[in-house]
């Protein structure tokens, strides 16, 4: 179970993390839309998962390999965000949020019938 503290920075951080993918990211989301959807981050704030969904679907591996290239500028992103909050940046490790594309392909079978 997370404390408050955990909740609190992990909202600040998926707020800030969406707001560097809006502005700062342009070159790394290249076109496709990127949101972030949760994000849990470890009792000791030392790891932070940061679940994102991309549309379209299609370009998902793409953007996550950007993402995973691009980490060092997204943490140093947050870290100048949060640096009244959290004494260390947490490391950051994204993970593809397919929960849509479910949901949109559930969508399609049922009007298919």
């Amino acid at each position: 179970m997370e404390t408050t503290r955990q909740q609190k920075i992990a909202k600040q951080i998926q707020k800030d993390a969406a707001d560097i993918f809006q502005k700062e990211g342009a070159q790394i989301v290249r076109g496709a839309l990127v949101t972030v959807t949760a994000v849990r981050v470890s009792p000791d704030f030392s790891y932070a998962k940061i679940y994102v969904s991309i549309f379209p679907f299609e370009q998902s591996d793409e953007v996550m390999q950007r993402l995973e290239h691009q980490n060092w500028f997204i943490r140093r992103a947050l870290g100048q965000r949060l640096r009244n909050q959290l004494k260390n940046v947490p490391e950051i490790q994204f993970f593809l949020d397919d929960s849509l594309e479910y949901i949109e392909n559930i969508d399609r079978a049922l009007k298919e019938d």
